[in-house]
Protein backbone atom coordinates (compact mmCIF):
# COMPACT_ATOMS: atom_id res chain seq x y z
CA UNK A 1 0.00 0.00 0.00
CA UNK A 2 1.83 3.03 -1.29
CA UNK A 3 2.19 5.96 1.14
CA UNK A 4 1.13 3.65 4.28
CA UNK A 5 3.86 1.86 6.38
CA UNK A 6 3.21 -1.80 4.35
CA UNK A 7 4.83 0.86 1.44
CA UNK A 8 8.32 0.32 1.98
CA UNK A 9 7.70 -4.05 2.29
CA UNK A 10 7.48 -4.13 -2.13
CA UNK A 11 10.80 -3.01 -2.11
CA UNK A 12 12.04 -6.82 -0.79
CA UNK A 13 9.25 -8.66 -2.58
CA UNK A 14 10.65 -10.03 -6.24
CA UNK A 15 6.59 -10.07 -7.08
CA UNK A 16 6.12 -6.26 -6.63
CA UNK A 17 6.84 -3.45 -9.06
CA UNK A 18 10.34 -1.68 -9.01
CA UNK A 19 11.18 -4.72 -5.97
CA UNK A 20 14.21 -6.56 -6.28
CA UNK A 21 14.59 -9.32 -9.14
CA UNK A 22 13.96 -12.94 -8.33
CA UNK A 23 17.13 -14.90 -7.65
CA UNK A 24 19.82 -12.55 -7.64
CA UNK A 25 23.11 -13.04 -9.35
CA UNK A 26 26.10 -13.95 -6.75
CA UNK A 27 29.35 -11.95 -7.42
CA UNK A 28 31.04 -15.65 -7.60
CA UNK A 29 29.18 -16.42 -10.71
CA UNK A 30 32.04 -17.78 -13.06
CA UNK A 31 31.75 -14.58 -15.18
CA UNK A 32 34.76 -15.95 -17.13
CA UNK A 33 36.15 -18.28 -19.08
CA UNK A 34 40.03 -19.13 -19.61
CA UNK A 35 41.07 -19.77 -23.73
CA UNK A 36 43.85 -21.23 -24.70
CA UNK A 37 46.86 -18.04 -25.94
CA UNK A 38 47.23 -19.36 -29.19
CA UNK A 39 43.16 -19.83 -29.71
CA UNK A 40 42.99 -16.07 -29.00
CA UNK A 41 45.46 -15.40 -31.32
CA UNK A 42 43.98 -17.37 -33.77
CA UNK A 43 40.78 -15.39 -33.32
CA UNK A 44 42.39 -11.75 -33.89
CA UNK A 45 44.16 -12.83 -37.32
CA UNK A 46 41.07 -14.16 -38.86
CA UNK A 47 39.27 -11.00 -37.53
CA UNK A 48 41.90 -8.72 -39.31
CA UNK A 49 41.89 -11.07 -42.10
CA UNK A 50 38.13 -9.95 -42.40
CA UNK A 51 38.19 -6.65 -42.60
CA UNK A 52 40.28 -6.61 -45.76
CA UNK A 53 36.71 -8.59 -47.45
CA UNK A 54 34.12 -5.61 -49.02
CA UNK A 55 31.35 -8.09 -49.07
CA UNK A 56 31.89 -8.73 -45.43
CA UNK A 57 32.12 -4.82 -44.07
CA UNK A 58 29.05 -4.16 -46.31
CA UNK A 59 27.39 -7.24 -44.43
CA UNK A 60 28.05 -5.45 -41.23
CA UNK A 61 26.49 -2.37 -42.26
CA UNK A 62 29.35 -0.14 -42.88
CA UNK A 63 29.12 2.75 -45.49
CA UNK A 64 32.40 1.83 -47.83
CA UNK A 65 30.50 2.42 -51.47
CA UNK A 66 32.83 5.84 -51.89
CA UNK A 67 35.99 4.40 -50.40
CA UNK A 68 38.92 4.06 -52.80
CA UNK A 69 39.87 0.77 -51.48
CA UNK A 70 39.51 -2.02 -48.77
CA UNK A 71 41.68 -1.77 -46.52
CA UNK A 72 42.06 1.59 -46.25
CA UNK A 73 46.29 2.66 -45.55
CA UNK A 74 46.89 6.21 -45.66
CA UNK A 75 50.11 8.13 -45.09
CA UNK A 76 51.44 8.77 -41.54
CA UNK A 77 51.17 12.40 -41.86
CA UNK A 78 47.53 12.16 -39.88
CA UNK A 79 49.32 12.03 -36.67
CA UNK A 80 50.27 15.13 -36.91
CA UNK A 81 46.94 16.81 -36.60
CA UNK A 82 46.39 19.00 -33.78
CA UNK A 83 43.37 20.04 -34.18
CA UNK A 84 39.28 17.98 -35.03
CA UNK A 85 38.39 20.15 -37.78
CA UNK A 86 41.87 18.78 -39.61
CA UNK A 87 40.77 15.26 -38.63
CA UNK A 88 37.30 15.78 -40.09
CA UNK A 89 38.44 17.22 -43.44
CA UNK A 90 40.76 13.85 -43.40
CA UNK A 91 37.98 11.72 -43.20
CA UNK A 92 35.92 13.88 -45.91
CA UNK A 93 38.50 12.88 -48.29
CA UNK A 94 38.88 9.53 -47.97
CA UNK A 95 34.74 9.75 -47.59
CA UNK A 96 35.08 8.14 -44.47
CA UNK A 97 32.75 10.00 -42.94
CA UNK A 98 29.97 8.30 -44.11
CA UNK A 99 30.05 5.86 -41.85
CA UNK A 100 30.73 8.13 -39.09
CA UNK A 101 27.77 9.96 -40.08
CA UNK A 102 25.74 7.13 -39.85
CA UNK A 103 27.13 6.46 -36.34
CA UNK A 104 25.40 9.89 -35.36
CA UNK A 105 22.37 9.10 -37.21
CA UNK A 106 21.77 5.83 -35.49
CA UNK A 107 21.82 7.18 -31.61
CA UNK A 108 18.46 6.28 -30.15
CA UNK A 109 17.54 5.38 -26.30
CA UNK A 110 17.74 2.13 -24.82
CA UNK A 111 15.04 0.01 -24.37
CA UNK A 112 14.53 -1.49 -20.96
CA UNK A 113 15.80 -0.97 -17.48
CA UNK A 114 19.22 -0.14 -18.84
CA UNK A 115 18.20 3.45 -19.90
CA UNK A 116 18.28 3.90 -16.22
CA UNK A 117 21.79 2.16 -15.73
CA UNK A 118 24.06 4.37 -17.32
CA UNK A 119 23.75 2.94 -20.61
CA UNK A 120 20.71 5.02 -22.01
CA UNK A 121 22.10 5.41 -25.73
CA UNK A 122 22.66 3.00 -28.84
CA UNK A 123 24.25 3.36 -31.53
CA UNK A 124 25.78 1.43 -34.62
CA UNK A 125 29.37 1.25 -35.02
CA UNK A 126 31.75 2.90 -37.45
CA UNK A 127 34.95 2.44 -38.42
CA UNK A 128 38.85 2.39 -36.44
CA UNK A 129 41.35 4.01 -36.87
CA UNK A 130 44.60 2.47 -35.91
CA UNK A 131 48.06 3.78 -35.51
CA UNK A 132 51.22 2.56 -34.62
CA UNK A 133 51.77 4.59 -31.46
CA UNK A 134 49.77 6.80 -29.01
CA UNK A 135 50.85 10.16 -30.89
CA UNK A 136 48.44 11.92 -32.91
CA UNK A 137 45.36 10.48 -31.58
CA UNK A 138 44.26 14.15 -30.01
CA UNK A 139 43.05 15.41 -33.15
CA UNK A 140 40.73 12.53 -33.51
CA UNK A 141 39.76 11.27 -30.10
CA UNK A 142 36.75 13.83 -30.35
CA UNK A 143 34.82 12.72 -33.19
CA UNK A 144 31.72 10.42 -32.18
CA UNK A 145 31.30 7.27 -34.02
CA UNK A 146 35.15 6.74 -34.72
CA UNK A 147 37.60 4.61 -32.33
CA UNK A 148 40.92 4.85 -32.20
CA UNK A 149 43.26 1.41 -31.23
CA UNK A 150 47.34 0.90 -31.20
CA UNK A 151 48.78 -1.69 -33.77
CA UNK A 152 50.25 -3.42 -30.97
CA UNK A 153 47.60 -3.90 -28.82
CA UNK A 154 44.79 -4.48 -30.94
CA UNK A 155 41.56 -6.07 -29.39
CA UNK A 156 39.11 -8.50 -30.73
CA UNK A 157 36.15 -6.95 -29.11
CA UNK A 158 36.75 -3.87 -31.44
CA UNK A 159 37.89 -6.03 -34.39
CA UNK A 160 34.53 -8.20 -34.76
CA UNK A 161 31.85 -5.94 -32.37
CA UNK A 162 29.42 -8.36 -31.57
CA UNK A 163 31.49 -11.46 -32.78
CA UNK A 164 30.55 -10.43 -36.51
CA UNK A 165 33.55 -9.99 -38.49
CA UNK A 166 34.47 -7.48 -40.54
CA UNK A 167 35.11 -3.97 -39.18
CA UNK A 168 35.93 -1.18 -41.12
CA UNK A 169 39.83 -0.56 -40.22
CA UNK A 170 41.53 2.79 -41.15
CA UNK A 171 45.20 1.96 -41.67
CA UNK A 172 48.11 4.24 -41.09
CA UNK A 173 50.86 3.21 -43.43
CA UNK A 174 53.29 2.46 -40.20
CA UNK A 175 50.81 0.64 -38.49
CA UNK A 176 50.06 -1.68 -41.28
CA UNK A 177 53.70 -1.89 -42.03
CA UNK A 178 54.06 -3.32 -38.38
CA UNK A 179 51.26 -6.62 -39.04
CA UNK A 180 53.74 -8.85 -40.05
CA UNK A 181 56.48 -8.02 -37.40
CA UNK A 182 53.79 -8.27 -34.52
CA UNK A 183 51.33 -11.84 -36.37
CA UNK A 184 54.54 -12.94 -38.57
CA UNK A 185 53.50 -14.30 -41.80
CA UNK A 186 52.99 -18.05 -42.76
CA UNK A 187 56.73 -19.01 -43.55
CA UNK A 188 58.48 -16.54 -40.34
CA UNK A 189 56.97 -16.50 -36.96
CA UNK A 190 55.98 -13.22 -35.42
CA UNK A 191 58.70 -10.93 -33.82
CA UNK A 192 56.56 -10.44 -30.85
CA UNK A 193 54.27 -13.53 -29.75
CA UNK A 194 56.77 -16.19 -29.21
CA UNK A 195 56.11 -19.05 -31.09
CA UNK A 196 53.95 -17.95 -33.30
CA UNK A 197 52.99 -18.06 -37.39
CA UNK A 198 50.02 -17.43 -39.03
CA UNK A 199 48.04 -20.29 -39.46
CA UNK A 200 48.22 -21.25 -43.06
CA UNK A 201 44.73 -21.89 -44.89
CA UNK A 202 44.10 -24.75 -46.00
CA UNK A 203 42.63 -24.57 -49.17
CA UNK A 204 44.71 -22.72 -52.06
CA UNK A 205 41.35 -22.08 -54.11
CA UNK A 206 38.03 -21.04 -52.68
CA UNK A 207 35.88 -21.97 -55.24
CA UNK A 208 34.74 -25.03 -54.04
CA UNK A 209 32.25 -25.82 -56.49
CA UNK A 210 35.58 -25.82 -59.10
CA UNK A 211 37.55 -27.84 -57.37
CA UNK A 212 34.50 -30.35 -57.36
CA UNK A 213 34.14 -30.10 -61.12
CA UNK A 214 37.72 -30.43 -61.94
CA UNK A 215 38.93 -33.08 -64.08
CA UNK A 216 41.59 -34.24 -61.63
CA UNK A 217 39.15 -34.52 -58.94
CA UNK A 218 36.16 -36.30 -61.33
CA UNK A 219 39.14 -38.93 -62.05
CA UNK A 220 40.25 -39.68 -58.54
CA UNK A 221 36.43 -40.40 -58.05
CA UNK A 222 34.83 -44.17 -58.05
CA UNK A 223 32.14 -45.12 -60.22
CA UNK A 224 28.72 -45.15 -58.70
CA UNK A 225 27.46 -48.45 -57.40
CA UNK A 226 24.55 -49.25 -59.13
CA UNK A 227 22.65 -51.92 -57.03
CA UNK A 228 19.90 -53.76 -57.88
CA UNK A 229 16.37 -52.75 -57.77
CA UNK A 230 14.74 -54.47 -54.40
CA UNK A 231 11.25 -56.36 -55.06
CA UNK A 232 8.54 -54.42 -54.55
CA UNK A 233 6.22 -55.93 -51.35
CA UNK A 234 2.97 -54.61 -53.36
CA UNK A 235 1.07 -57.68 -54.34
CA UNK A 236 -1.74 -57.20 -56.87
CA UNK A 237 -5.22 -57.76 -55.45
CA UNK A 238 -7.18 -60.89 -57.12
CA UNK A 239 -10.66 -60.61 -54.65
CA UNK A 240 -13.34 -57.97 -55.56
CA UNK A 241 -15.10 -58.71 -53.07
CA UNK A 242 -12.54 -57.49 -50.54
CA UNK A 243 -10.53 -54.84 -52.58
CA UNK A 244 -12.72 -51.87 -53.06
CA UNK A 245 -10.12 -50.30 -56.16
CA UNK A 246 -10.16 -53.92 -58.02
CA UNK A 247 -13.78 -54.27 -57.93
CA UNK A 248 -14.64 -50.33 -59.48
CA UNK A 249 -12.08 -51.58 -62.07
CA UNK A 250 -14.42 -54.70 -62.86
CA UNK A 251 -17.84 -53.22 -62.50
CA UNK A 252 -17.89 -49.28 -63.12
CA UNK A 253 -21.39 -48.68 -62.10
CA UNK A 254 -20.05 -50.46 -58.59
CA UNK A 255 -19.44 -47.14 -57.32
CA UNK A 256 -22.94 -45.83 -58.27
CA UNK A 257 -24.99 -48.80 -56.64
CA UNK A 258 -23.11 -48.32 -53.65
CA UNK A 259 -24.01 -44.76 -53.42
CA UNK A 260 -27.69 -45.35 -54.43
CA UNK A 261 -27.77 -48.29 -51.44
CA UNK A 262 -26.42 -45.34 -49.34
CA UNK A 263 -28.82 -43.47 -50.05
CA UNK A 264 -31.75 -45.68 -49.58
CA UNK A 265 -30.54 -46.38 -46.06
CA UNK A 266 -30.62 -42.88 -45.28
CA UNK A 267 -33.31 -41.49 -42.87
CA UNK A 268 -35.45 -39.30 -45.35
CA UNK A 269 -35.23 -40.54 -48.29
CA UNK A 270 -38.63 -41.63 -50.49
CA UNK A 271 -38.36 -45.19 -50.11
CA UNK A 272 -37.88 -44.69 -46.38
CA UNK A 273 -41.31 -42.07 -45.58
CA UNK A 274 -43.07 -44.23 -48.34
CA UNK A 275 -42.64 -47.28 -45.71
CA UNK A 276 -43.52 -45.25 -42.82
CA UNK A 277 -46.85 -43.84 -44.41
CA UNK A 278 -47.73 -47.48 -45.34
CA UNK A 279 -47.17 -48.25 -41.64
CA UNK A 280 -49.35 -45.56 -40.35
CA UNK A 281 -51.44 -46.28 -43.28
CA UNK A 282 -52.21 -50.22 -41.68
CA UNK A 283 -52.01 -49.13 -38.57
CA UNK A 284 -54.97 -46.80 -38.66
CA UNK A 285 -56.75 -49.44 -40.40
CA UNK A 286 -56.13 -52.07 -37.75
CA UNK A 287 -57.70 -49.18 -35.50
CA UNK A 288 -60.88 -48.96 -37.49
CA UNK A 289 -61.33 -52.39 -37.83
CA UNK A 290 -61.15 -52.68 -34.38
CA UNK A 291 -63.93 -49.64 -32.96
CA UNK A 292 -66.21 -51.21 -35.74
CA UNK A 293 -65.83 -54.65 -34.41
CA UNK A 294 -66.44 -53.33 -29.97
CA UNK A 295 -69.25 -51.40 -32.17
CA UNK A 296 -71.08 -54.13 -33.46
CA UNK A 297 -70.62 -56.66 -30.19
CA UNK A 298 -72.12 -53.66 -28.22
CA UNK A 299 -75.34 -53.57 -30.27
CA UNK A 300 -75.53 -57.54 -30.41
CA UNK A 301 -75.75 -57.56 -26.52
CA UNK A 302 -78.56 -54.59 -26.62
Amino acid sequence: ASGTSAGAMGAFGNQCRNGRMFAPTKTFRRWHRRINLHQKRFAVTSALAATALPSLLLARGHKIENIAEVPLVVDDAIQAYAKTKEALAFLNTTKAIEDVNKVNASKHIRAGRGKIRNRRYRYRVGPLLVLPDNKGTQAFRNIFGLDIANVNALNLLSLAPGAQLGRFIIWSKAAFAKLDSIFGTFTQASEVKTGFTLPVPTLTSSDVSAIIASDAVRAALKPKKLAAKKASRYTKPTNGMKNRRLRLALNPFEKKRARAAGALRKEGTARVRRDLKNKRLAKAKAGVKKTKAHNAKKTAKK
